[in-house]
């Protein structure tokens, strides 16, 4: 059935763990706070690409993780692998899939029973698509789970998903617990995503723990979230920048003694700044505590033959109505997915805002218009093979839109952020010793009409819309329409302005005419620190818009 190599598996004693998604950009970084405090937690998890190679190139933390294997145990948590779904896993990506986890010595690999992605595209933000919680889901999740399997090494470990939606008629764990005995699969629990199936359904939080198979579980997870409300359901947000729930470390306390097969506990505290880590890390430490325990054994399932996907489950239906394509009326749970249509929109926005924030609030900035987007047939190829971007789609949806309902100051703005990566196709010479050049992420730019109004009224917009959600407690989308009526009285040319790459994206800055020419200078040419004109030198270098040799 399985490529175990021998008739058990060996799951050693980990401890407590931190996640990371291994880039030097993020907190926690977890190998610079195991310096600061060492013994504060026992391993990391991390989240990479299934291939190695892959993980390699991405994950600017690799190199640092590669090396210190023998000192920082690992658990390879791919996320990029699904358990559900309309289509089973290439065998060759199941093939890498083990090769990585050999490589760094993850005694198992876990993941959510989910929907992640469709060909290697992911759903924005990692959002994936929770299964009916029936027999046609079960069949489903089984195949999934059992082919993954097949072509492992080591053990599959199946984590029970978020959940907003409610959808069939059985409680997750109930769930999780028929996947598991028609597996033989070991468990992770997540307590977040309880949490949120609890809130959801309506039950208190330890419904359903007493008839679940708890000495199956080998991992705990715990994260920060968010308890929202809408209408009168609560629903639970797995955010994992949030801070912990107390219930949560509650309930940690109690599983702990019953879950004897327990082999890790991780945090989850992807976004936590490392002092604010730091204090969540001691406390699980006191539930936790550093020292080795004995291994455990585990038989792999034998001769469980892989069953056909049936398709019962109707994915594509669930993905029409969680992005809006279709009416939230022709699925079970129409509060939950409407909840969990907000939650999406609102991770799309947030990506589509690093690289389109002007087109993005002038054509897509109300959730109907947003729910345009993401029910269109651009957004579905985003999932056809096309090797197109988030931000790719977006454009050609949007320039759709504006030849069916031209506007020309959405025009004038997608124009801007159109033009805004071409400026970094050509590199700026370096500055020599005793020299100044153009700081590497700033390009000047130049526009026949002046759209510096509008830059301004954007920025300002946002800020005065948020303020007012935080203060009314909703959303005043017809303040948009100010910026509506800028956009359409763009300003006399030609217009310079500066770009500079930001967070994934580009953001616009507006300058003098004389700074912006002494800077379109530097791109071609740096400049002697004495022939600098000092007034524009000392604004160039406070704004962070030059580089000294």
């Amino acid at each position: 059935m399985t490529r175990a190599e021998s008739d058990t598996w060996t799951l050693p004693w980990r401890g407590l763990g931190l996640s990371s998604n291994l880039s030097t950009a993020d907190v926690p970084q977890p190998y610079r706070m195991l310096d600061e405090s060492p013994g504060l937690f026992d391993f990391v998890e991390y989240s990479a690409p299934l291939s190695l190679d892959e993980a390699r190139a991405q994950a600017s933390l690799f190199p640092e993780m590669w090396r210190r294997r023998p000192e920082v145990p690992v658990l390879f948590h791919p996320v990029h692998l699904n358990l559900w779904g309309p289509e089973l896993e290439p065998a060759s990506a199941l093939a890498e899939l083990d090769a990585h986890a050999r490589a760094v010595g993850s005694p198992w690999v876990g993941n959510d029973v989910g929907w992640w992605h469709v060909g290697g595209q992911p759903f924005p933000g990692y959002l994936y698509f929770t299964p009916p919680f029936n027999e046609a889901g079960l069949r489903d999740s089984v195949a999934h789970a059992l082919h993954v399997q097949r072509h492992l090494s080591l053990p599959l470990v199946l984590e029970n998903p978020a959940v907003l939606a409610r959808r069939g008629d059985w409680h997750v764990l109930d769930f999780m617990a028929r996947l598991h005995s028609r597996t033989g699969l070991p468990l992770l629990l997540d307590l977040g995503h309880l949490f949120s199936h609890q809130l959801s359904a309506g039950l208190p939080l330890e419904t359903g723990l007493d008839g679940f198979p708890l000495d199956k579980v080998v991992e705990l997870h715990i994260a920060g979230g968010v308890v929202t409300r809408r209408g009168l359901r609560q629903f639970y947000v797995d955010d994992h920048t949030q801070p912990v729930r107390e219930e949560l470390f509650t309930l940690l306390e109690s599983l702990l003694p019953r879950c004897p097969s327990l082999r890790a506990v991780t945090f989850e505290g992807d976004g936590h700044p490392p002092e604010v880590a730091r204090v969540s890390l001691r406390r699980l430490r006191t539930l936790v505590p550093a020292g080795e325990r004995p291994p455990l054994t585990l038989r792999p399932p034998r001769d469980v033959a892989v069953p056909p996907l049936t398709g019962e489950g109707r994915p594509w239906e669930l993905f029409d109505a969680g992005h809006g394509a279709t009416a939230a009326a022709t699925v079970d749970d129409v509060e939950g997915t409407l909840a969990e249509m907000d939650f999406r929109l609102a991770v799309v926005a947030e990506v589509l805002d690093r690289e389109w924030p002007l087109t993005r609030l002038l054509a897509a900035g109300t959730r109907e218009q947003l729910a345009a987007f993401t029910g269109s047939p651009e957004y579905r190829g985003l999932f056809g093979g096309t090797g197109r971007s988030l931000g790719q789609v977006f454009s050609k949806w949007a320039m759709r839109r504006l030849r069916e309902q031209p506007d020309e100051g959405a025009s004038a703005a997608l124009a801007l952020e159109m033009l805004l990566p071409t400026l970094f196709l050509r590199p700026v010479p370096p500055p020599g010793a005793g020299q100044v050049g153009l700081a590497e992420d700033v390009r000047p730019g130049s526009l026949p009409v002046d759209l510096s109004e509008l830059v301004y009224s954007a920025r300002s917009v946002r800020r005065h819309l948020t303020a007012r959600a935080w203060a009314c407690g909703s959303l005043e989308m017809s303040g948009l329409e100010s910026l509506s009526q800028v956009a359409r009285r763009p300003g006399p040319g030609p217009w310079s302005f500066l770009a500079r790459r930001r967070g994934g994206g580009h953001e616009v800055l507006t300058a003098t005419p004389g700074l912006a020419e002494w800077l379109r200078k530097l791109t071609f040419l740096p400049m002697s620190v004495e022939e600098a004109p000092p007034a524009l030198l000392a604004e160039a270098q406070g704004r962070g818009l030059i580089r000294r040799g």
